[in-house]
């Protein structure tokens, strides 16, 4: 099942069960990807891999907004962020791990041949598409640069 058709069906089940955290996280996903699909040239298509940069990109607005909220001493703004960022993070693959991620790093730059810090912009275009939602952009930048600097 597409990761749309899986989104409405669980609007529906959240609808019945009453959970309004839920219902709220998944109808803000909703919007994202109808507005996706209706964007110029989409021709009224969502694949599942521009979904899931979607739900990426809302996780991550999630994390910073709960963040500044924190920060700025409103724990009530914060939970929110947080409770839609655990509804968002149901739909995204599981994370690597610190090890699994520097694995698979190094594989990349074997595939590549990359062999120095000139060729980090190469690595990066494959990782961040072989990675994309299972690991951080800064993360897999910071692990990239620390590879090929030895």
């Amino acid at each position: 099942m597409a990761l749309f058709d899986t989104i409405n069906a669980d609007i529906k089940s959240a609808m019945l069960a009453r959970e309004k955290v839920r219902l709220e996280a998944l109808r803000g996903i909703k919007k994202e990807f109808l507005e996706a699909k209706s964007a110029p040239g989409a021709a009224g298509e969502l694949s599942d891999e521009t979904a899931l940069k979607i739900l990426v990109k809302m996780a991550k607005q999630r994390r910073e907004s709960a963040d500044i909220y924190t920060r700025q001493n409103r724990p009530d703004l914060a939970e929110g962020e947080l409770a839609e960022l655990a509804v968002i993070e149901t739909y995204l693959p599981k994370p690597l791990t610190p090890e699994e991620l520097r694995e698979k790093i190094t594989e990349i730059i074997a595939s590549t041949g990359a062999s120095s810090p000139a060729d980090m912009g190469k690595v990066m275009g494959v990782a961040t598409k072989a990675l994309s939602g299972r690991a951080d952009g800064k993360a897999i930048s910071a692990l990239v640069r620390e590879l090929l600097n030895k």
